[in-house]
């Protein structure tokens, strides 16, 4: 189903996708699999995958339910004893917290990213996937952060938004591109489509990133062309994590459509834009994907 939905300075076409299951209870996962074929989910098991800011919110969320499944998840974040509480929470879920491997890291810092992938390295011979999770708001109080915003807080937000997320990529991609089918995933915004007064800063963050997904994943489907890799953005959408504390949705509403992604088959999107609900978002260049990611 393909429809229009209109902003105050533009639109943008948009496809429907059946399948994705944001209101999932998560404590019913065996029940629901999150929308996946009982094939698809069990293609998890013993698959490595590498989260970052997998100590809160869509990272925790992410990282416990792909270790429900099977998978053995590398969890990075700034804070130790946050990935050390995602790596417990896997207990609820009825699987082994000894599949959750903490590496902490600032992804601010090239040597620290550079030292999270080697130490992964030295445990797993290839990733068979990257979400990228890490983000930060710009500083809340200021009225037009444009004209206000200092210039250290303006680069922090960039060199965790923006710069944080390309060296991940840059570190990450010789473990992903040791394997054939390796499938990455980074979570943007619809700030990345916006113009909100008051939110300049972050707006111009998440469109950043968008370009620079977009990017990736034409350049490394041209260097890797026996490579089916797939890199694509997700927009999870409002959430109760640390960034907005008052939301009532869960932060598992994101899994349906991240299990979805990770577990395509070949010949799958790249450089492609998804929202949790199921939506296929246009961005640039690039058009909504054609096809539903659930039925094959």
């Amino acid at each position: 189903m393909r429809f229009r939905i209109f902003s105050r300075s533009r639109s943008r076409d948009i496809s429907l996708v059946s399948g994705a299951l944001e209101n999932a209870d998560p404590t019913k996962w065996q029940a629901h699999r999150f929308g996946l074929s009982r094939e698809r989910w069990g293609s998890l098991a013993g698959r490595s995958y590498w989260i970052t800011g997998a100590g809160t919110g869509f990272g925790r969320a992410i990282s416990t339910v792909l270790a429900a499944a099977g998978a053995r998840v590398f969890l990075t974040g700034r804070r130790a004893f946050r990935l050390n509480e995602t790596r417990d929470d896997t207990r609820g879920f009825g699987a082994a917290s000894e599949r959750c491997i903490t590496v902490p890291a600032d992804i601010r810092d090239e040597d620290q990213v550079r030292a999270a992938a080697s130490s992964i390295a030295s445990r797993t011979g290839h990733l068979h996937g990257l979400v990228s999770c890490a983000a930060v708001p710009e500083p809340g109080d200021i009225r037009s952060p444009l004209s206000e915003l200092t210039l250290a807080d303006w680069e922090n937000l960039v060199a965790t938004n923006v710069t944080g997320q390309w060296l991940v990529a840059k570190h990450a991609r010789p473990l992903l591109m040791r394997h054939p089918g390796a499938r990455t995933i980074f979570l943007s915004s619809e700030a990345g489509w916006a113009d909100t007064a008051g939110f300049g800063p972050y707006n111009v963050s998440k469109s950043a990133l968008n370009s620079l997904v977009m990017s990736i994943a034409a350049e490394w489907a041209r260097d890797f062309p026996d490579r089916d890799s797939q890199v694509n953005i997700l927009v999870p959408g409002e959430a109760r994590t640390e960034m907005n504390q008052g939301s009532d949705h869960s932060p598992y509403a994101v899994v349906s459509m991240t299990l979805a992604l990770l577990t395509h088959p070949p010949e799958g999107p790249t450089g492609r834009f998804f929202h949790r609900d199921g939506r296929h978002l246009e961005f640039g260049h690039a058009r909504p994907y054609h096809r539903d990611l659930f039925t094959r």
